[in-house]
């Protein structure tokens, strides 16, 4: 249960924006990489500075539906590596059969939200069970 994301006020977006970015970095992943996974491919770099200084995420339906699944993603690894979070970080540097013999930090990165979703499916059993029930 996720509060929805959109609709948040500016300290709380700071906030989660900071959060999220430490989390990328916990899982070694590039700069230029953390911007194409919250979907501002387009941005320079240089952007994810400003980011962790003092600029929240943009409140875009888009930006916040990938931080929802990346929290999601950061959630099961803690369920599926209690004790370790270099065990989860290194499960996101590790080529995986299902993502096509790719790392699911690759898959992410290349398959926008679709890779997100495939990530957050492999970890969660009971989201990607959801997903298959809705479709109906």
């Amino acid at each position: 249960g996720v509060a929805p994301m959109t609709g948040m006020n500016e300290a709380d977006r700071l906030e989660l924006t900071r959060g999220i970015l430490s989390m990328l970095d916990d899982w070694d992943i590039a700069a230029k990489d953390q911007l194409v996974l919250l979907g501002m491919a387009d941005a320079p770099a240089r952007e994810v500075n400003r980011l962790r200084d003092s600029r929240p995420l943009p409140d875009e339906p888009d930006v916040m539906q990938r931080v929802e699944h990346l929290i999601a993603i950061a959630d099961a690894l803690r369920t599926t590596y209690p004790f370790s979070k270099r065990m989860g970080k290194l499960w996101m540097h590790k080529a995986n059969r299902k993502f096509r013999q790719r790392t699911p930090v690759a898959t992410m990165v290349e398959d926008g939200i679709v890779g997100l979703v495939s990530v957050r499916s492999y970890l969660d059993c009971s989201y990607s069970w959801d997903l298959s029930g809705s479709k109906g």
